[in-house]
């Protein structure tokens, strides 16, 4: 135990400027978010808002949303998004688009957070805390990490190519990459319980209670 510990520490101390670049990256896109929600037209937010509110009514009076569908497309589109930052984590080129995808993922928090306070207010950030804090608290590091570990293995692959490194082989840092990956999956997973049994059930709490 204490050296997994030991090479975790070191495994962060080692890249701590790639994780660091990544949360800063994923921060930036929040603030942009932000910035985004304040420079839209009243019609804009209008526009916006009335999806929102019909939403909101359509879970408010229809509870038939089936747990299980929620758990599945939300689960599915963290896999498909971490398959995407594996993937491009062993092409080198992808590098970029790996910065691009966390900065979204920023961008879409910073939105979606920054419109529902921007329209309601204080029920707003009380709706933003229960439905979209809880399963971010998890998800949020795992895309950190995931997109750090990309570009760490990206970077490492890089550095092969051109020789800094020629002589060691690259199987063992691929199966560390691969089980690590495994692992960020499964966490997903439980972020997504958290989605599906803790935030949407809170949220249909809120909305019974008007």
């Amino acid at each position: 135990m204490y050296l997994k510990d030991n090479l975790a520490v070191n495994h962060i101390r080692d890249n701590i400027t790639v994780y660091i670049f990544m949360t800063t990256l994923f921060l930036i896109g929040i603030i942009f978010g932000a910035i985004i929600v304040n420079s839209m037209t009243f019609i804009q937010k209008q526009d916006l808002y009335f999806h929102l509110e019909r939403f909101l009514t359509q879970l408010n009076g229809d509870m038939s949303f089936e747990n299980i569908d929620i758990l599945k497309r939300s689960f599915f589109y963290h896999v498909k998004y971490l398959l995407l930052l594996f993937l491009l984590g062993l092409t080198i080129i992808g590098l970029p688009v790996v910065w691009v995808l966390i900065f979204i993922k920023g961008l879409v928090v910073g939105f979606s957070v920054g419109f529902i306070v921007n329209q309601l207010g204080l029920k707003g950030l009380l709706l933003a805390t229960l439905s979209i804090a809880p399963q971010n608290i998890i998800i949020i590091p795992i895309y950190i990490i995931a997109a750090s570990l990309s570009m760490i293995f990206s970077l490492g692959l890089l550095h092969k190519i051109i020789g800094h490194s020629s002589t060691q082989s690259v199987t063992k840092p691929f199966f560390q990459y691969t089980f690590i990956f495994i692992v960020l999956i499964l966490c997903a997973f439980l972020g997504t319980l958290i989605e599906t049994y803790v935030s949407n059930e809170a949220l249909k709490a809120m909305l019974r209670l008007g």
